[in-house]
């Protein structure tokens, strides 16, 4: 192990080496989109034959997509035909993404309809289990998913078990008078709450043993709750990667604001990298329900100002290596959707990609080759090593692999 450690350090002082950067979008609702007859088309006009390989070519390199247990028969108040996600749904938009050449990161609802911070409902299905039911229940249903995506060819390079969980998950049935809550300031609910989490990730890390995983939060404009739920995971021991972030600047405020929750994060949890997996901001409109001042025009222009600070402050912090657009396909061109939602990077009144799509892609600029790179003689078979000093036979999941020869392999 001291030699793959010493071979490690040598290899990321190598001239070259650099972060390897993921960009792309939560994309779940393309299926809906192609189906309604949506037309994308470039920054010319030029009509987009297939959207998920064309987002490719402009270099994004992973796509996120969202899992709902059983929201075909969810009937509570938040019922939404966009929040249709289950398992049948999701396996062929799985497929194109992996056939694109994306990694994927599955992000785990684990409820019927949205979660995120004032809702974590627990689903229909599971409403009368126990607690010690429900740690059962929650290993057994992500592995389930895992194996039927494994057996399908799809294996996550990323998984989030959760959903904007900062305040927990799983707080019993839609409506309940006193949800579990895990409430900054309380002790209480947060050891049954780390008990669940560690009884999805234990699925996560049997299934897909090469994906990271990444704990989501939504609180970067208050980063003494931002900074709990953290302290909270390492005090109780959850077996994580990644910090994840989501930031809108017309709920959370300016791109200062994100910058000081990621120097918070990197001073109070070096170890661990962060990335945003939700951010996004209107090409015309204002967004409904927008709560902050902001800092760029409503148009073209401004939501590509927006993101040109936003990639430059994320490029600063060496431990920020994701950046995913939250409903990026959404494209009313050529459909008779109505309400439009006003923060994707097509236009619905043309079709055309917006400027923000470019400059959200060079987020990934300087990314290493996936190829592999020689550094001492390349005769006779090599084996290859995890950093974790595991051997591994054909690396193909996305990291670094070493060799006891001195051989390096970034695989993407």
């Amino acid at each position: 192990m001291k030699y793959l450690l010493a071979i490690l350090i040598a290899i990321i002082s190598l001239p070259g080496w650099a972060v390897y950067r993921y960009v792309g979008g939560d994309i779940s609702l393309l299926p809906e989109y192609e189906k309604a007859g949506a037309q994308y088309k470039d920054h010319s006009g030029k009509p987009i034959a297939q959207l998920m390989p064309w987002l490719a070519q402009q270099g994004m390199n992973a796509m996120r997509v969202r899992l709902f247990v059983n929201p075909k028969e969810y009937t509570g108040k938040d019922q939404d035909p966009n929040a249709c996600q289950d398992l049948d749904y999701i396996l062929p938009i799985c497929k194109q993404i992996k056939d694109a050449g994306m990694d994927l990161m599955l992000d785990f609802h684990y409820t019927d309809s949205w979660a995120d911070p004032v809702k974590q409902w627990t689903p229909k299905d599971w409403a009368n289990l126990t607690d010690a039911q429900l740690y059962q229940k929650i290993y057994d249903y992500t592995k389930s998913t895992l194996v039927t995506l494994r057996d399908n060819g799809i294996v996550p390079a990323f998984i989030q078990p959760g959903n904007e969980i900062t305040y927990g998950m799983l707080w019993g049935p839609e409506g309940t008078k006193n949800p579990l809550k895990a409430s900054p300031g309380s002790d209480d609910n947060w050891a049954r709450f780390g008990q669940l989490l560690k009884q999805a990730i234990k699925a996560c890390r049997e299934i897909a043993p090469d994906a990271k995983i990444i704990l989501h939060t939504e609180r970067v404009n208050k980063l003494g709750i931002q900074k709990n739920f953290y302290r909270k995971m390492a005090d109780m021991g959850i077996d994580y990667d990644i910090i994840g972030l989501s930031y809108y600047p017309y709920f959370h405020g300016p791109v200062s604001v994100l910058e000081a929750a990621l120097n918070e994060c990197e001073t109070d949890f070096p170890t661990k990298n962060i990335m945003i997996v939700e951010t996004g901001y209107s090409y015309k409109w204002e967004v409904p329900g927008t709560s902050q001042p902001v800092d760029y025009p409503y148009s073209d222009e401004g939501q590509d100002q927006f993101v040109k600070d936003l990639v430059k402050v994320c490029r600063a912090h060496e431990k920020v290596d994701g950046l995913f657009w939250w409903w990026l396909e959404y494209n009313a061109y050529g459909t008779t959707l109505q309400n439009w939602y006003n923060a994707p990077l097509f236009d619905s009144t043309t079709g055309r990609a917006c400027s923000a799509l470019t400059t959200l892609c060079s987020f990934a600029d300087g990314n290493p080759a996936s190829t592999p790179v020689i550094t001492a003689d390349d005769n006779g078979p090599v084996q290859w090593y995890n950093l974790q000093g595991l051997p591994v036979d054909n690396p193909t999941a996305p990291g670094l692999y070493i060799s006891r020869r001195g051989k390096r392999l970034i695989a993407r």
